[in-house]
């Protein structure tokens, strides 16, 4: 029987004299998924992650990465298996250079001579901070900041990915270097945990996780969970745009990008018996 990437066995957790946050969470994602995990401010999202690399335990229940309970396992054995990305950038940035910044990790796994220099110029253009590998991380712009603490997760190359909001600060070019990145690191087997807000990004995961008061109320692919307004409006949560737009225009199923869309019309608008439109 094939050990799940992940598992998280009736987790509760909450903080010294605080309410619970986390309250009996069940889950298993085996390796290769993608996942989003979704909801307000204050569900619980960003301490489920933390829970990913031991930097949180939980009061009850197990977490299990690739097997191995975080409780008995070291920060130190749990960094080989998960990258973990802060929402702030400037919580895991510290090396005087970029190049510096991005060797660190790989250094401390055991990387050393040609082999370093080589992990870490291909982070470096694979994100586009080659130009910027001498330049202190502290000085760059938020966005160059975040490239900078993502490259440092992506050059360890471990098989899961724990990033919380990896996007927030990003457009354009910079968004497709992280989308490539992640596309890359599930075609190769790996597997992702991300907490975002931008729900045109969970519908690109293999699943949603949706929380609610540090509970699980939805899980599932894209399509099923993006069906169901009531239940992200319990939730809190809007639907994407585009599910919203082909729910307006009688669309089958929930069109998950615009693009999806534009191909229903096309096809409706194609359909035997259809005047053309004008």
């Amino acid at each position: 029987m094939t050990v799940p990437a992940i598992q998280l066995e009736h987790i509760h957790y909450a903080y010294p004299d605080g309410p619970p946050i986390l309250r009996d969470i069940n889950l298993s994602i085996p390796a290769g998924q993608s996942v989003a995990l979704i909801g307000v401010n204050g569900s619980g999202k960003t301490t489920l992650l933390r829970h990913l690399i031991g930097l949180l335990h939980p009061e009850e229940g197990r977490v299990l990465i690739n097997g191995v309970d975080t409780r008995t396992a070291t920060i130190a054995a749990l960094a080989r298996q998960v990258g973990f990305a802060f929402q702030k950038p400037e919580h895991q940035l510290f090396s005087a250079t970029t190049r510096a910044e991005i060797a660190f990790g790989p250094h401390n796994l055991g990387l050393r001579g040609a082999a370093l220099d080589a992990r870490v110029a291909e982070t470096l253009e694979q994100f586009g901070l080659t130009a910027l590998a001498q330049h202190p991380p502290a000085v760059l712009s938020f966005s160059y900041r975040r490239l900078v603490a993502l490259a440092s997760i992506a050059a360890l190359h471990t098989p899961i990915l724990a990033l919380d909001e990896p996007l927030v600060g990003l457009d354009g070019l910079w968004r497709r270097r992280v989308i490539a990145w992640l596309e890359a690191h599930q075609a190769a087997g790996g597997t992702t945990v991300m907490v975002t807000h931008q729900l045109r990004l969970a519908a690109k995961m293999t699943r949603v996780l949706v929380m609610r008061r540090g509970e699980l109320l939805a899980d599932g692919p894209p399509e099923e969970v993006f069906a169901r307004p009531d239940l992200l409006a319990e939730a809190g949560l809007a639907e994407p745009f585009s599910v919203a737009l082909g729910r307006a225009l009688g669309l089958p199923g929930p069109t998950l990008r615009i693009r999806d869309v534009l191909a229903a019309l096309t096809e409706a608008d194609a359909a035997p018996g259809r005047p053309p439109g004008p």
